[in-house]
């Protein structure tokens, strides 16, 4: 069996891997900061849902977080790694993804339950991205939400496509892992959505990369 240190090893390999070749991307066919760092979010957010079943102590994980935060701060105002940090806002959730990540690993590990890790992290890789995409290129009666006369600066669209992939993800991650689809599944579902959408609304700088899986955590601790 590979040892826990290999492992490390492995992960901080492939995604280094995926950085460079992000970066790539970004400078040889010219694709937007935006495109290339919801890309590199999705595919390494997704790379670690794999971590509960690999790592058996959180020190690991901690390890590889420390590790690129160091990387993504550094490099903020360089020439390197320009496909995560070329965006017109100003944002700290690259350097709260590997946190986030920590934080719910810890947490999942701590209270001994796979599934405290793995659907937040799900819900963080996919809903995220699929909403800041159709929010940020489809224009045409996308109109930006407006809360009390404030400008969220996020869309319908947007917000709406988070709601609804949050709610499939989670009718079906809760499904497979109750292996019962009753009334709970549905309410438990639709709540998590609900509240990581306004989390992901009212997100302020990129923090909804901590909020979102903090709020899947807390509705799955308290309701689960």
């Amino acid at each position: 069996m590979v040892n826990q240190v290999t492992l490390t090893f492995i992960y901080l390999i492939a995604i280094m891997s995926l950085l460079v070749f992000n970066e790539l991307i970004y400078r040889r066919l010219g694709l937007k900061g935006e495109v290339t760092r919801k890309f590199a979010h999705f595919t390494a957010t997704l790379s670690t849902i794999t971590f509960p079943y690999l790592f058996t102590d959180h020190w690991y994980v901690l390890i590889m977080a420390i590790f690129f935060f160091i990387i993504l701060f550094i490099s903020r105002n360089g020439t390197q790694l320009k496909s995560i940090h070329d965006i017109d806002r100003k944002s700290v959730g690259s350097y709260l993804l590997p946190l986030s990540i920590y934080l719910t690993f810890l947490i999942s590990s701590l209270l001994g339950n796979k599934f405290l890790y793995i659907l937040p992290i799900l819900v963080l890789a996919i809903c995220d991205p699929i909403a800041a995409t159709l929010g940020m290129n489809v224009k045409k009666n996308n109109q930006n939400i407006q809360v009390f006369g404030y400008n969220m600066k996020k869309t319908f669209l947007g917000s709406g496509s988070f709601f609804f992939s949050c709610l499939i993800i989670c009718i079906i991650a809760l499904f497979l892992h109750r292996e019962i689809f009753d009334l709970k599944t549905f309410w438990l579902a639709f709540s998590i959505a609900l509240l990581t959408t306004l989390a992901e609304l009212f997100s302020w700088r990129g923090n909804d990369n901590l909020t979102i899986p903090m709020s899947v955590l807390l509705m799955l601790i308290l309701f689960l």
